[in-house]
């Protein structure tokens, strides 16, 4: 089986494995306890801690440990509008993750934010002129993806801070499809908050965290026992994050394998025909590629591959089918798109296996 759809999730690093695997029978303590098991897990949770931080560009102090990006896209979102203040207002792209972008409508539903949001372009790139005259002094917050999800775009988010911070408006930056895959730094993005989640880059699932700048202050979601600086209370999961630790480090120690992923995603590109490669002119992730065929419908590729056991998907794995456009598709005013997303374990051979496959998928469909 031939697995391009890492942007979904990753397989877990062996490291990552054998990391975890002590913190489930022998070193099985609860991290809050003072005995010398808990002393031995609370260790293994701090040094995580500082491993998360080096990923991202913040301080060891800064990181709270979540189940998801999706939980620390929340816990930023629900955890300002519930404090006090008189700003309501809420910033955003027509291309955020649903996470983002259903809750926000939710919430204006209910009449608790007004909610404005920027579109893109047909190449996913962000109307700036739009954002920036969205930005007012009712902006409590702008929250905007480094990277998209299903084409990759890499967006200006440095710029963005400053709109934002020059009215005042804090600034969360989902950087879940970023973190392993390009250089991460909280500081140099300007972020006030920033999101990862552990299973894009060979850690386990359930398991990521946010980083809120020092001196902000977030309303909690739920309350208990006060871990995670009171943000997330509840026992924490020591196998999984000591998993997390593990992988943040060899995500920073293995970045500079994505110069050889873009090459094979480059090869696999320049290989396609009578395809249209969705954002190939702007700064995308290095191992993404989204692809509309104009000759054969994307559902039909999805299963010829499927068929072929090559894994692959219709742009984001939080939207079930392939036959419609997702949002982010008809943001850009494009039709229903594959994506193929590599990580660093990808081979060679297995690139070379998916053009043979879509070149006999061409050779036997009806419209090739």
């Amino acid at each position: 089986m031939i697995y391009l759809d890492n942007n979904a999730t990753t397989r877990v690093d062996e490291a990552v494995l054998a990391a975890m695997s002590p913190y489930y029978t022998t070193l099985y303590g609860n991290a809050h306890a003072s005995h010398l098991l808990g002393r031995r897990a609370h260790e293994a949770v701090e040094g995580a801690r500082a491993e998360v931080a080096l990923l991202i560009g913040a301080e060891a102090d800064e990181v709270v440990f979540t189940s998801c990006g999706t939980e620390g896209n929340a816990l930023v979102i629900r955890g300002l509008i519930d404090g006090d203040g008189s700003r309501r207002k809420i910033v955003t792209t027509a291309v955020e993750h649903p996470s983002v972008f259903l809750l926000l409508r939710a919430l204006e539903a209910r009449g608790l934010i007004e909610l404005a949001v920027a579109g893109v372009d047909a190449e996913g790139a962000i109307d700036l002129d739009a954002m920036r005259s969205a930005i007012d002094d009712r902006t409590l917050l702008v929250t905007v993806m480094l990277a998209q999800n299903e084409t990759g775009v890499i967006h200006p988010i440095a710029e963005i801070s400053e709109m934002a911070h020059e009215r005042g408006a804090l600034i969360h930056v989902d950087a879940v499809q970023a973190a392993g895959k390009i250089a991460v730094d909280a500081r140099a993005l300007g972020a006030d908050f920033l999101t990862i989640s552990g299973h894009k880059f060979h850690a386990p699932k359930g398991v990521g965290a946010l980083a809120i700048r020092r001196g902000l202050k977030l309303t909690p979601l739920w309350y208990g026992g006060g871990q995670e600086l009171g943000l997330r209370s509840g026992t924490e999961p020591v196998p999984t994050i000591a998993g997390f630790g593990t992988a943040a480090r060899l995500a920073r120690e293995h970045l500079s394998a994505f110069d050889g992923v873009r090459a094979l995603r480059d090869r696999f590109e320049s290989s396609l025909r009578n395809a249209d490669v969705h954002s190939a002119a702007q700064p995308r992730l290095p191992n993404t590629s989204s692809v509309t065929f104009r000759d054969v419908d994307a559902s039909a590729v999805f299963q010829a591959l499927d068929a072929a056991e090559i894994c692959v998907s219709g742009g984001g794995a939080c939207f079930s089918g392939i036959t419609q456009p997702t949002p982010t598709m008809i943001a850009m005013g494009k039709p229903a798109a594959v994506r193929f997303s590599l990580s660093r374990l990808t081979t060679g051979d297995e690139i070379d296996a998916t053009i043979a496959a879509l070149e006999r998928m061409r050779e036997t469909s009806p419209r090739g």
